[in-house]
């Protein structure tokens, strides 16, 4: 028997906080998908004062249940990751810009969905490598 090595051991509890990081970040966006497709506050005045309609409210709560799923499947995590960064990125825009709201939230979350990515990046390497063989 071998006793696990310190970067062993490092890794899998990096692994495991990952995975709970993870956990948390997708119930924490399928909540706010489904407060998007109830019309609910602030997401029904905040999309009102975009001005794109309904339509890029649904838009926004289907990607968040589809990030949220992502962020389950660990071939996608990383990417999902990574979308979430964009997604929150552009959140933070729209409370500082249009709501007048504060970015402490959205910039929060894009940190750790930040974390994810990189957590995750030599799995997003090895989709990207098995999706580009041809």
């Amino acid at each position: 028997m071998t006793t696990p090595t310190r970067r062993g051991t490092a890794g899998r509890v990096g692994n495991v906080a990952l995975w709970g990081l993870q956990i948390v970040l997708a119930g924490f966006f399928l909540m706010s998908a489904l407060g998007k497709f109830g019309n609910a506050e602030p997401a029904a005045s905040t999309f009102a004062a975009i001005g794109w309609g309904d339509w890029f409210r649904n838009l926004t709560g289907a990607l968040e249940v589809a990030g949220a799923v992502g962020l389950l499947v660990p071939r996608l995590a990383g990417v999902a990751g990574l979308a979430f960064v964009g997604l929150t990125a552009c959140a933070a825009l729209v409370e500082a810009f249009v709501s007048g709201g504060g970015v402490f939230m959205p910039l929060a979350v894009l940190v750790l969905c930040a974390v994810i990515a990189w957590g995750r990046r030599d799995g997003t390497a090895r989709l990207w490598a098995a999706l580009s063989r041809r």
